[in-house]
């Protein structure tokens, strides 16, 4: 298959061969598609490293309540009622918003993990997917092997059953509710089997005090201790960190991702210490977190609040430019979740995951600088969504959008009829 993307405002002519990028300011070819892309801006696709993608079903549901009255009293309850067909149509749903809103790949945690594998297989887009790994908190009744036997049959399942696109991962959930025994079995699972892990880390002040009084050490020291931390770990918030957590951090190469808007509507208490971890070296890419704590997948708005809070907490307003914040959530996200060389990138081999924005937009006029234009100006942008060089939105238009909107509406009154 052969797309070509005709007269794009910034590179010309590029054409794609199969799922990769093969040339850039190329001539005229015979292929299987043209678009027409004058007046459209060719940038990478976004990667979104911190989702619980099925959440999408309690988007408004529960808003601005107490963080532990907000789990234990609304969604808790509610995720107890979950069924594998939720779950399907509640990633159905991200999957829309993604490719609507530009993003190409996204790194899940969340239940009924094959459901959403599904979903992510026939929406086209790519899905890092881990089922969340519970063993302590009550939150489970299985047993350390039962928890084990099922983890890798899933791993295999979700690595023979689903394109390229699906990549299977670990998903230990957090500290406090992953016993440490568990977390070295996961770390070394993710070792011999070249998995990527993705783990809530400090995203509470709460989380550290009680690491400290159980363990005696802060949670990156504890993680560090047994031996969990390397570059396959994606660490989501990261948000009370100290200086020798950082240095651990960079030392193992370990992804952060920062999740700005969730942690804002949270109310976490404390600001992710980018200047620091970046001047440590530590890969720093944006998540959006699920929709209940958002209320959106919308990586441009998230970026938005990224450079801006920033700012604010750092009283500079040069501290993460534009560029920057593009760069965390295209090639930096695409580093993190391991998407192929170039990944992230417009650049020859690279994989074809590419947007077409639109600069015919009130908010993209005029175009003095199309990187400040796209994180401070205009996030509902995109008109041309690519992955794996397959055209997913074209003109704004998704194929099925409308069966999607219903069944994903319908699902989410029905769970929540159910949880009461």
């Amino acid at each position: 298959m052969s797309l070509l993307l005709r007269d794009t405002e910034n590179y010309g002519n590029v054409y794609i061969e199969d799922t990769a990028i093969a040339e850039i300011g190329c001539g005229a070819y015979d292929v299987d598609t043209v678009i027409d892309a004058k007046r459209k801006a060719l940038v990478p696709g976004f990667v979104n490293t911190h989702t619980h993608a099925a959440m999408t079903l309690f988007r408004g549901y529960a808003d601005d309540l107490p963080l532990q009255t907000w789990l234990a009293d609304w969604i808790w309850p509610a995720e107890a009622k979950l069924t594998g067909e939720d779950v399907y149509w509640g990633t159905k749903l991200a999957c829309l918003e993604m490719i609507k809103t530009g993003t190409t790949a996204f790194n899940d945690m969340y239940w009924h993990a094959l459901e959403s594998a599904k979903a992510v297989d026939e929406m086209g887009i790519r899905g890092v997917i881990s089922n969340v790994f519970i063993d302590i908190d009550g939150r489970t009744d299985r047993s350390e092997e039962e928890a084990q036997r099922e983890t890798k049959r899933l791993i295999t399942k979700l690595t023979k059953d689903y394109s390229d696109r699906v990549i299977p991962a670990l998903g230990p959930h957090a500290i406090y509710t992953v016993s440490e025994e568990s977390l070295m079995w996961i770390a070394e699972f993710a070792r011999e089997e070249n998995l990527l892990t993705h783990i809530h880390v400090s995203e509470t002040g709460q989380e550290v005090t009680d690491c400290i009084e159980k363990n005696g050490m802060r949670p990156v020291e504890y993680l560090d201790r047994i031996g969990f931390l390397g570059p396959n770990v994606v660490a989501a918030h990261c948000v009370w960190l100290d200086d020798k957590e950082i240095s651990l951090l960079a030392k193992h190469n370990v992804n952060v991702s920062y999740n700005p808007t969730s942690n804002m509507k949270l109310a976490v208490g404390e600001n992710v210490r980018y200047p620091a971890l970046c001047a440590a070296g530590v890969n720093v890419s944006i998540g959006t977190d699920g929709c209940a704590s958002n209320n959106n997948l919308n990586m441009l708005e998230s970026a938005k609040f990224a450079s801006l809070f920033q700012k604010s907490a750092t009283n500079q307003p040069t501290m993460m430019p534009a560029r920057d914040a593009l760069s965390m959530v295209t090639k930096h996200g695409a580093q993190a979740l391991r998407i192929g060389r170039g990944g992230g990138e417009i650049t020859v081999g690279a994989p074809a995951d590419l947007l077409l924005v639109d600069l015919q937009l009130p908010g993209m006029t005029p175009l003095h600088n199309l990187d400040s234009n796209l994180i401070y100006a205009s996030s509902n942008c995109v008109d041309t969504t690519i992955c794996d060089g397959v055209v997913l939105m074209e003109g704004g238009v998704v194929d099925g959008e409308e069966e999607i909107l219903m069944k994903a509406s319908e699902t989410a009154f029905d769970l929540v009829t159910r949880r009461q």
